[in-house]
């Protein structure tokens, strides 16, 4: 296998800004930054990195949450990570990303939010009143390393500053 990436934290100041921002009556916000659990395979075959809850969080039927991971990759040049929700979820409560895949390129490392990875995801159950209950460090995500190319006539030259939607403004 190559190795070809490397999981590190953001900042405290990154993660309690975005943290914040998404669940603003948090009060321990550095004992939640303490606690967060790096992404690991599960087994030596595994593909996927596991994502780890960085506190309990409750997901509602029919609206959207982000999760702030406090979690950024370095990833070599040519190579991308790819984030899904864990199938458990999907199949159990209909647990899904909100925009299907999340598609972490190696320049978001260096993007203005320190390259901070951030799943939102939604829960599109059946049944009334349902809510998917994540407690800390209960696996949500993973994420799996894949090489890409590019075509012959490339000539993309820009700077990434920015996370969602800002390589197309």
């Amino acid at each position: 296998m190559q190795r070809i990436a490397e999981f590190q934290k953001v900042s405290f100041e990154q993660f309690e800004k975005d943290w914040l921002k998404n669940f603003p009556e948090t009060e321990n916000v550095k004992e939640i930054y303490d606690n967060i659990k790096m992404p690991k395979r599960a087994t030596s075959g595994s593909a996927g990195y596991d994502f780890y809850s960085p506190a309990d969080i409750t997901v509602e039927k029919g609206k959207s949450t982000l999760i702030p991971t406090g979690i950024r990759s370095k990833i070599e040049e040519g190579w991308v990570l790819s984030i899904y929700p864990r199938s458990g979820l999907g199949f159990k409560h209909r647990v899904q990303l909100d925009n299907t895949v999340g598609i972490i390129d190696a320049d978001y490392y260096g993007a203005d939010n320190e390259g901070h990875i951030m799943v939102k995801l939604s829960c599109d159950a059946h049944d009334e009143g349902h809510t998917v209950s994540l407690a800390q460090g209960d696996g949500f995500a993973q994420g799996i390393f894949t090489q890409f190319g590019i075509t012959v006539d490339d000539t993309a030259s820009e700077k990434r500053t920015g996370g969602f939607g800002s390589t197309t403004k």
